[in-house]
């Protein structure tokens, strides 16, 4: 087993999940995307390495990832849910023209958000997260 997959495993472990060949294979796909895939994308690359594997399977498997804080979904203005496969605090660049969706690590905007909620929190609500969506247009040529 190569280190990329045994990182996986211990991922899917540490979340509190039984370790399955499905699991794995679809955090692999996942993370190998990095553009924020749909289940039905991630269906589609699967069946070249795993054809008896199922739209339901996926389906089912990326939202126990998710509950368990795995992977995170990423709702977006279009109605399709996808996912992300980085769960470490960050935003989302969203390209309105090629309806992509980049990461984006800024600490100095998190401390400037955590710091203006600190000061003006919104009252009766507790918040558990900061993440923005970003959305706009590159401007230059931009490749993941």
């Amino acid at each position: 087993m190569d280190v990329h997959k045994h990182i996986l495993r211990d991922k899917i472990s540490t979340g509190g999940l039984k370790v399955t060949p499905q699991r794995v294979a679809i955090l692999e796909t996942l993370v190998q995307m990095k553009n924020h895939p749909t289940a039905d994308n991630i269906y589609s690359k699967l069946q070249k390495q795993q054809p008896n594997i199922s739209l339901g399977t996926v389906y089912k498997t990326l939202e126990t990832l998710a509950t368990h804080g795995i992977i995170n979904k990423v709702n977006t203005d279009t109605g399709l849910l996808r996912y992300d496969a980085i769960t470490e605090n960050h935003h989302h660049l969203i390209c309105i023209d090629k309806q992509d969706i980049s990461d984006y690590f800024d600490q100095d905007l998190d401390r400037l958000l955590t710091e203006y909620f600190t000061h003006h929190p919104i009252p009766g609500f507790t918040i558990k997260n900061l993440k923005l969506h970003i959305i706009g247009s590159f401007t230059i040529n931009h490749n993941h």
